[in-house]
């Protein structure tokens, strides 16, 4: 891909990827569900839009699919999200270099403690990412929170 700029094709991919995670997240309840995604989309959207160089259709798939299969609801799996957006992805005749800098993204992104080195390689990467934290700050970080919480039956008071 080139620039911020998607073609017809990127659009259906972007398009077509958007609708299966819908799919797949509509009323997952632990904060990590497709409403989530839509937002951390919209908002990588608008960050690459003000980076020239960001890479656009690797950006939005990154931010569609980055919580595809999260380590946190895969035993601590972090390859889970590569591996099930590695599927998709080929499945949709995605080239393989695309492939690995998005299972990057995904293994890069989840908040994995304070301290802990980020391994973010790449704009697309930084992009998402920040996208991500953004999601989580505010009232709608507050409400994911307890979201969160509640999905591993935590008392809201602790």
């Amino acid at each position: 891909m080139r620039g911020c700029y998607v073609t017809m094709s990127d659009a259906d991919l972007v398009n077509k990827t958007a609708a299966y995670i819908k799919e797949k997240m509509l009323g997952e309840g632990s904060g990590h569900d497709w409403w989530h995604v839509y937002r951390v989309w919209h908002i990588a959207k608008t960050i690459a839009a003000n980076e020239p160089s960001a890479d656009m259709q690797t950006v939005e798939l990154g931010a569609l699919l980055h919580d595809i299969a999260d380590w946190k609801f895969a035993d601590g799996d972090l390859e889970a999200g590569p591996k099930a957006a590695r599927e998709w992805l080929e499945k949709s005749g995605v080239e393989e270099a695309t492939i690995q800098q998005i299972g990057d993204i995904i293994r890069d992104t989840p908040f994995k403690g304070a301290g802990v080195d980020l391994g973010l390689k790449t704009l697309e990467a930084k992009i998402v990412f920040d996208a991500d934290k953004l999601d989580a700050i505010g009232a709608i970080g507050i409400a994911r929170t307890f979201a969160y919480g509640g999905s591993k039956n935590r008392s809201m008071y602790e």
